[in-house]
C-alpha cells in the first residue's frame, strides 16, 4: 500500500544522512593526517543471518571512509580461543571498537564473552558496565537498535516529552535499554513495558502516543490495538514465504502495516525502518571511541 511521505519515518533517508555526517567527520580526520576509525567484528560458525549482517557492517564502513576488519571463526572455535581473540583486540591500539556477532554457538558462554569486551571498545553497547552507565544517564556507547529509534524519533520531529510511550517486549538488546532512555531527562517520556505476563495489552497499548514493537511475532499489532494519530516503531523483521514474490517470500514487521498505517501519524516501514539506523548507530559509536583517544 502506498503511505504518504508526511507519514512515512524514513529509515534508509535518515540512515543516509546520518552517514553523511559522519563521513564528513572521518574526512576531517583523514585531512589532519589521523587515521580512520577503525571497526573491526567477530563472527563464530555459519549462521546466514550473521554473515549478511556482517557483510552490510563492512559495506557501511567503506562508505563512511572507516576501515573495517572481519574474524571470521569456524563453529568449533574454542570459548578460550575466542578470549584470546578478545584479549588480542582489547589490546590493540588500532582497533577502535568491535562487536561480537550474536548467537554464538552452544559450547560458548555468551556472558562471558561479553564482559571480557574491553567497555572502551564496546560500540554494540552490550557490556554490563556500558549499560550501568547507561542507566546512570552517564555518557556512553548506547545500544546501535534503540540509539537508531532515539534518532529517527528526533529526526522525524516526534515529540517526546509528556507522551505515553509502551513498548512491547523486555529484551535486554532493544526493549530495556529503550525503555530507560525515553524515561531519561531530555525525552521525558512516561514508558510502560509489556511482556508475556503482562493483562489486557491491548487496553494498555491503545492509551499510547508512542509505540514501539519488538515482540517477535508477524503482524502482531493490529488496528483495533492502535490509538488514532499514534506513532508507531516497528522493529520486527521476518522472513515470510509467499510464492507469489519473485523470491518466494516477503518480509514482514511486528506491525499489521496495511491496516495500522491509516491510522497511525508517523509509522516506520519493515524493511527500511529502525534495520538501516541500526548499522549506522555502530559507525557513530566507532567514531566517537575514535575522538575519544
Amino acid at each position: 500500500m502506498t503511505v504518504s511521505p508526511d507519514k512515512l519515518i524514513d529509515g534508509k533517508a535518515i540512515a543516509e544522512a546520518l552517514k553523511k555526517e559522519i563521513a564528513a567527520e572521518v574526512a576531517e580526520m583523514l585531512d589532519k593526517g589521523l587515521d580512520a576509525p577503525h571497526l573491526a567484528a567477530i563472527i563464530v560458525g555459519d549462521d546466514g543471518a550473521s554473515k549478511t549482517y556482517v557483510a552490510s557492517k563492512e559495506k557501511a564502513c567503506q562508505s563512511v571512509g572507516m576501515t573495517s576488519s572481519v574474524y571470521r571463526l569456524p563453529e568449533s572455535t574454542s570459548e578460550k580461543e575466542l578470549l584470546d581473540l578478545i584479549d588480542f583486540l582489547n589490546n590493540d591500539n588500532e582497533v577502535d571498537g568491535y562487536i561480537i556477532q550474536l548467537p554464538l554457538p552452544k559450547h560458548i558462554d555468551e556472558r562471558k564473552v561479553v564482559r571480557a569486551i574491553n567497555p572502551d571498545k564496546d560500540v554494540d553497547g552490550f557490556t554490563p558496565y556500558s549499560i550501568g552507565l547507561m542507566q546512570l544517564g552517564e555518557p556512553c556507547f548506547l545500544p546501535a537498535t534503540p540509539f537508531g529509534i532515539m534518532e529517527l524519533l528526533k529526526r522525524s520531529g516526534v515529540e517526546t516529552q509528556g507522551k505515553n510511550v509502551v513498548v512491547l517486549e523486555r529484551s535486554n538488546i532493544v526493549c530495556t535499554p529503550i525503555s530507560v532512555m525515553l524515561s531519561r531527562k531530555g525525552a521525558d517520556a512516561t514508558v510502560t513495558m509489556c511482556h508475556s505476563k503482562t493483562k489486557n495489552i491491548a487496553d494498555i497499548t491503545r492509551q499510547a502516543d508512542i509505540l514501539i514493537v519488538a515482540i517477535g511475532k508477524p503482524k502482531y499489532l493490529t488496528a483495533d490495538m492502535v490509538k488514532p494519530g499514534a506513532v508507531i516503531i516497528d522493529v520486527g523483521i521476518h522472513r515470510i514465504p509467499d510464492e507469489s514474490k519473485e523470491k518466494g517470500y516477503r518480509i514482514d514487521g511486528d506491525v499489521d502495516f496495511e491496516n495500522v498505517a491509516p491510522i497511525a501519524s508517523k509509522i516506520t516501514p519493515v524493511p527500511g525502518g529502525v534495520g538501516p539506523m541500526t548499522i549506522v548507530s555502530l559507525l557513530y559509536n566507532t567514531l566517537q571511541a575514535k575522538k575519544r583517544k
